[in-house]
């Protein structure tokens, strides 16, 4: 059986019968390593060690010291617990007499003397610092941390002017600023007809919710196409919502044809910068005419197994031959 053991690893294998023999003695000792532990654990099990009765009597010396020398628990009465001042509880304690005040006037240590935690009363005036201000009783409860148990003990003693007197202080510290006229705002030129492909930013932006930066992109994207021959591609730009597509639709129009790449003399980097065709795609058309010869029409672009039937028939009228 040995014999068939090491003709199966050899012909397995493919190495020698000494190779075969060495394989065969490493698989025995991580066998014997692996489950040797375990079945040694299991045949001879260990001897439980005994404790002489030398031991046991040490032991339960120890245990009698131990229990002697062991603190008794205290133990305390409810009159103790209420006279003492350190254990009384938080609701037992006695609170300030709360007193009238505004909250948006009033300083920390008032708000502290209404038992408000210093922390409480700072944030009220951070809150104050950026800008707040209380306008209703219950305006105090947005602070963050104010415990509702305490704005309800608060609340009939908070104390704010009536609307009119707080309205009358507004405007006399207000500073006064007078308003620009309706006529300094300016306004956008009423918008024309134009051709798309040889407009500018400056009529772009005359057109209903297109900006400055819209109108470059709308630029940017014609220079790259190298000119729109559909109002379809105004879909194509990024950023145009309906009321900026519709102007567009609406006053933007093709008179000027977009310029066109001589596909068979542009380099794959002329190619590429047209934002149809990929890099990828450009070097191939490249390679494929430099092997074919010179293309004839935009049809042989479709041998081209990276060129599909719509992308060829969207850069066709971008090609010259």
């Amino acid at each position: 059986m040995f014999q068939r053991l090491l003709l199966a690893i050899r012909d397995e294998f493919g190495v020698s019968r000494s190779q075969a023999r060495g394989f065969m003695v490493l698989a025995t000792l991580m066998v014997v390593c692996w489950f040797g532990p375990f079945l040694m654990g299991r045949l001879l099990p260990l001897p439980s060690p005994e404790i002489s009765q030398a031991d046991h009597q040490t032991a339960d010396s120890l245990v009698a010291v131990l229990e002697s020398i062991q603190p008794e628990k205290p133990t305390y009465s409810s009159t103790n617990y209420t006279n003492s001042p350190s254990k009384t509880p938080e609701s037992l304690r006695t609170l300030p007499k709360p007193f009238p005040f505004d909250p948006n006037t009033a300083t920390v240590q008032q708000f502290q003397a209404l038992g408000m935690p210093t922390f409480i009363a700072e944030r009220i005036e951070k809150y104050r610092s950026k800008g707040g201000k209380f306008r209703k009783k219950e305006d105090l409860q947005r602070i963050y941390g104010l415990q509702p148990i305490l704005y309800q003990r608060l609340e009939p003693y908070i104390s704010l002017p009536a609307p009119s007197e707080r309205n009358a202080t507004t405007a006399i510290s207000a500073p006064t600023s007078p308003l620009p006229a309706p006529s300094a705002f300016a306004k956008k030129a009423a918008p024309i007809s134009f051709d798309i492909n040889t407009a500018d930013t400056t009529q772009l932006i005359r057109l209903k919710g297109i900006g400055s930066k819209l109108a470059a992109r709308i630029v940017k994207f014609r220079d790259g196409l190298g000119g729109f021959i559909s109002v379809t591609q105004y879909n194509e730009i990024f950023g145009l919502d309906s009321l900026a597509l519709s102007e567009l639709n609406r006053w933007a129009t093709i008179r000027t044809p977009a310029q066109k790449i001589n596909i068979n003399t542009a380099s794959a980097e002329d190619i590429d910068r047209h934002p149809y065709i990929s890099k990828r795609q450009a070097e191939i058309i490249v390679r494929y005419r430099e092997q074919h010869g010179a293309y004839k029409s935009a049809q042989e672009l479709l041998n081209i197994k990276i060129l599909d039937e719509k992308l060829v028939s969207k850069i066709a009228p971008y090609l010259a031959f």
